[in-house]
C-alpha cells in the first residue's frame, strides 16, 4: 500500500472500524483480524489499538473487560448509540464525498 493510500485511510479508519463493530461485539485483536479479511492488509495492529484508545475516548463504543485463557483480561468492543450517530455521520459524509470525486474523474476523462 502506498503512502497516499495510507495518508487516506487515516482519516476514514475510524469510521471502518465502527462499521465492522455494526450489530458485532470485537476484542482488539479481532477487529485486526476483519480488516486484513476485508483487504486492509498492511495495517499495522498498533494502529489499530491506538484508533480503539481514541473511540472509547470518545465515547462510541461500550468496553467490558472479560477474562482469557492466556494472559490479561481482553477488552471487548460494542458500538454504542453515539457510535452509530457518528458511523451515519461517517456514511453521509462519505458519500458525499465519493459522489464528488467520481463527478470529477468523470469531467477529467471527458476532456
Amino acid at each position: 500500500m502506498g503512502k497516499q493510500m495510507t495518508e487516506m485511510l487515516k482519516g476514514t479508519l475510524e469510521g471502518i472500524v465502527l462499521a465492522l463493530l455494526t450489530g458485532k461485539e470485537a476484542y482488539g485483536y479481532e477487529i485486526t483480524a476483519l480488516l486484513r479479511a476485508k483487504g486492509f492488509t498492511d495495517i499495522a495492529e498498533g494502529t489499530v489499538y491506538a484508533l480503539l484508545v481514541r473511540i472509547e475516548q470518545k465515547g462510541l463504543v461500550d468496553v467490558e473487560k472479560r477474562p482469557s485463557e492466556k494472559g490479561p483480561p481482553r477488552k471487548v468492543y460494542t458500538l454504542n448509540a453515539q457510535g452509530k450517530n457518528e458511523l451515519d455521520e461517517f456514511w453521509t459524509t462519505w458519500s458525499f464525498l465519493s459522489d464528488r470525486l467520481e463527478e470529477l474523474r468523470k469531467e477529467g476523462t471527458q476532456q
